[in-house]
């Protein structure tokens, strides 16, 4: 076991630019933690959002190895771990924020951020999954639930959250709305479960409560983009219904939810490893998840792959936008 490894890291906030490989010392585990050797990781908006600087307080100290998705092989266990063996394929979130992350040979968390991988799916592509996975399961399975028959609007359907939420929101059963700017981002969304699609550019609220929510509004408008969707999801929802988000950073007119006995529930999935407490939840959670995907109910879709050492091209790609899915970064 060669003691140390290959890490992209940043030294300092600012544009894709920074990254730059390092070799750093290869950490132990804890008592309660693994340490993986990395298959790969992909990108959410979390990381290039930390990469930036704009949520300093998520960072990890510097130099900082950044990104919370990961797949892998356990290397080596700590003594009070009893969930995983060495040689176990698994997928995860153990850091990337407040603490060190994926994008490095090894990467060492709490045993309770992974969980056993998929097995209908490659180890690397199941690197695509824990982030937004969790984000979505989390909207649609506990801040509300979905029923049969309900009526779901997702935003932003042909994103990486989102398009985890038209499969999910179909897998409950629920007539599902899919919203895209683009013909590719609608057919993705059709592709993956959604009853219908519909162009909010070109389309106002009202005329799509009409067509697809009976004319009183969606039972659930799913809303991982925020700013002004949220400000819409409110007029989009039937009374007593529920606007589920990640949103956290725009200002919003909060009156339409008194005035219609609305719901809000807004997830952060990295919170427990924030906290440095609860993060059992993550994997448990993410085994729920990888029974969906090897039922055939859930598939992360693959945009693009990069290399680690083509981390910055990666994060480019991701902050231009238009992303089907998600783009993965490939360990070398």
């Amino acid at each position: 076991m060669a003691e140390e490894m290959a890490a992209y890291v940043i030294e300092e906030y600012g544009d894709p630019d920074v990254f730059q490989r390092q070799t750093v010392e290869v950490p132990d585990p804890g008592p309660e933690e693994v340490r993986v050797d990395v298959a790969a990781t992909s990108l959410n908006p979390v990381d290039y959002k930390i990469r930036r600087g704009d949520i300093p307080d998520f960072a990890p100290e510097f130099p900082a190895v950044l990104h919370c998705d990961v797949s892998g092989v356990v290397d080596a266990v700590g003594e009070e771990v009893d969930r995983f063996d060495e040689g176990d394929e698994v997928y995860g979130m153990p850091g990337g924020a407040g603490r060190q992350g994926a994008l490095a040979e090894y990467v060492v968390g709490n045993a309770g951020t992974f969980a056993q991988a998929p097995e209908s799916l490659s180890l690397e592509e199941a690197a695509a999954l824990p982030v937004v996975a969790l984000t979505a399961w989390e909207m649609l399975a506990d801040k509300t639930t979905v029923d049969e028959g309900d009526d779901v609007i997702v935003y932003g359907a042909a994103g990486g959250v989102g398009h985890v939420g038209v499969q999910m929101a179909d897998h409950f059963g629920a007539d599902v709305t899919a919203t895209g700017s683009t013909e590719a981002k609608r057919s993705l969304a059709a592709e993956l479960g959604a009853n219908a699609t519909v162009d909010y550019t070109e389309t106002d609220v009202a005329t799509y409560i009409d067509e697809h929510a009976g004319g009183d509004g969606f039972d659930v408008v799913f809303d991982p983009v925020g700013d002004d969707h949220l400000e819409t999801a409110f007029e989009a929802v039937r009374p007593y219904g529920s606007v589920v988000t990640t949103e956290s950073s725009s200002t919003q007119d909060l009156s339409p939810m008194h005035a219609s006995s609305l719901s809000l529930g807004v997830v952060l999935v990295i919170l427990p490893v924030l906290l440095g407490e609860g993060e059992e939840r993550i994997g448990e959670e993410l085994t729920e998840i990888a029974r969906l995907v090897d039922e055939g109910a859930v598939e992360p879709r693959i945009d693009e792959r990069f290399g680690f050492d083509e981390a910055a091209a990666a994060h480019r790609r991701g902050e231009e936008g238009g992303v089907l899915g998600k783009l993965l970064l490939v360990a070398e």
